[in-house]
């Protein structure tokens, strides 16, 4: 398919009450058609992985044209200019997330980029460093849990960042951290109890959030089994 016979579909399936919907949500709908995201993988998994087609999809601005180029790019022909370019386009917190959760955290350089975009100062950036590393506790099955001891001290550092897309994404990343093993639980917690002692809203938010789901005898039963 071509860039234009894309945006055909997506204005197709696209609707106001769809838009209406999303701006509720905090969604930047400026450039949006109002499409849903099932139609949205739908279409990319009839399109395939077509990295070319994927980067004149981000080009266009448009809101679900870059959804669905996350879907189809290449990992494997993704660099770091890339990565770099398409983190600063970011302007929703949706565009952000899924970008980190459909191609991101496939690339090898993902681990890098949770370190350098989360000592960014810029908010949706600093979200994808937290967001990025969300996703990586979850879907990097094979990495030592040990690995993720070395991020506990930058979810420390920014819980004071009280910018609401920033702050539930440092959350985020505690939580799933703590809920990948009984090790990394007592660890998470343990961080999470120094955060509380911060003078500081969005840290004891982020800290008594988490602490409240870690301790959860429901979600320490699933970890343990």
């Amino acid at each position: 398919m071509s860039v234009d016979e894309v945006l055909t579909e997506l204005k197709k399936h696209g609707n106001e009450k769809n838009r209406e919907g999303m701006a509720k949500y905090g969604i930047n709908v400026d450039k949006a058609f109002g499409v849903n995201v099932p139609v949205m993988r739908a279409l990319a998994k009839k399109i395939g992985r077509n990295h070319e087609l994927a980067i004149k999809l981000w080009e266009t601005g448009y809101h679900e044209a870059r959804h669905v180029a996350s879907m189809i790019a290449d990992p494997k022909f993704v660099t770091k200019t890339l990565m770099n370019k398409w983190t600063k386009d970011f302007n929703s917190w949706d565009i952000c997330d899924g970008t980190c959760s459909n191609l991101f955290r496939k690339t090898p350089f993902a681990i890098e980029k949770i370190f350098e975009w989360c000592d960014r100062k810029e908010e949706y950036i600093r979200r994808a460093g937290f967001a990025l590393l969300a996703y990586m506790v979850v879907h990097d099955k094979k990495r030592d849990d040990k690995d993720f001891l070395q991020f506990l001290p930058l979810i420390e550092k920014y819980s004071i960042d009280e910018r609401n897309y920033v702050k539930k994404a440092v959350n985020w990343a505690l939580r799933q951290i703590g809920k990948r093993s009984i090790f990394l639980n007592k660890e998470a917690l343990k961080t999470a109890g120094r955060i509380n002692k911060i003078n500081s809203r969005s840290s004891h938010w982020i800290a008594n959030n988490a602490i409240k789901e870690l301790t959860d005898p429901k979600i320490l039963n699933h970890i343990k089994n």
